[in-house]
């Protein structure tokens, strides 16, 4: 059993993944500003902005692992300004001060966002699906700013070496498990309108994953930590894409240019690619939208 922060653990993806760690034996502490309602783990209350306070309260955590998720998580939900420069401030005030705290293990929440798709000049991929290696080209400041956190994990491992170890991930759109059941997503519409206007998952290239399997994907990471590289980054998506048709239709049709490159995506091949947290970590996803939806339904039909 580790003692594991999580930061932002009230939020979205941060209530599941505090869940998920503690059902896996963890002790869990949650910072953010307010503790999330029905939060079962300690929870500290804190403006992670200010570096000093952020040290001080991780030197007082003791943890084994600090896992960084706290930041505006929406791009242009704030001016570009704002986001910015909120986002490198917690990632440097977290990061910089979980290795002033002496915790030998951080990882940090990036974003698919960081490859630049969607781009209103453009975007043409080399090749499909995307993965670790693709180009990162951010557009936006939501998008720098995650990029700016894997950097950031880069500079520190220099600083340290071996001393503390690293990695970030790139977790692709995020369903939490109340959400199969018709709860609003992030975007505030329903997976099922997600899946009926392919309009509106088609700025993320039908990525998502279900917020339990990032928690299964922590937990097998922090485990693996000091077996492989430090510093990696992962993608952690489903298998498939969050879409009726294949995406090698889906994509050309809402992004000009891609039509070559989707070709590669038959069947329900997703446009990111797990593979390399499958070969180096062993993870598989355990959820998918199909199973989940039909589940929902047949709750549904108890209940009615």
């Amino acid at each position: 059993m580790s003692r594991i922060v999580v930061t932002g653990g009230a939020g979205r993806l941060g209530r599941s993944l505090v869940a998920g760690l503690a059902e896996r034996g963890h002790e869990v502490v949650s910072f953010d500003r307010a503790p999330a309602e029905n939060l079962q783990v300690a929870h500290v209350s804190l403006d992670l902005t200010d570096a000093a306070a952020t040290a001080h309260a991780l030197t007082d955590a003791q943890a084994d692992a600090v896992i960084h998720l706290a930041a505006i998580a929406v791009p242009f939900s704030a001016p570009e300004d704002v986001i910015l420069r909120t986002n490198a401030a917690l990632a440097m005030s977290v990061l910089g001060g979980a290795v002033q705290a002496g915790i030998p293990k951080i990882v940090a929440a990036s974003s698919p966002t960081v490859i630049g798709y969607g781009a209103p000049t453009g975007w043409t991929p080399d090749r499909l699906p995307l993965d670790e290696v693709s180009p990162t080209l951010p557009w936006n400041a939501y998008a720098l700013s995650k990029l700016l956190i894997e950097q950031s994990i880069a500079m520190l491992q220099r600083q340290t070496g071996d001393a503390v170890r690293f990695a970030a991930f790139r977790p692709c759109y995020v369903i939490a498990p109340e959400e199969w059941g018709g709860a609003p997503t992030q975007q505030g519409h329903t997976v099922r309108e997600r899946l009926d206007d392919p309009a509106l998952s088609a700025p993320a290239l039908f990525n998502y994953v279900d917020a339990r399997d990032v928690a299964t994907f922590a937990d097998t990471l922090l485990a693996a930590l000091g077996d492989i590289p430090s510093g990696e980054v992962f993608f952690v998506g489903a298998d498939d894409a969050l879409a009726r048709e294949p995406l090698a239709d889906l994509l050309p049709r809402f992004h000009p240019g891609t039509a070559a490159a989707a070709a590669e995506l038959t069947g329900t091949t997703p446009a990111f690619s797990n593979a390399k947290a499958r070969a180096l970590l062993g993870w598989t996803p355990a959820h998918d939208w199909r199973t989940e939806l039909a589940a929902a339904d047949d709750r549904s039909d108890v209940h009615a």
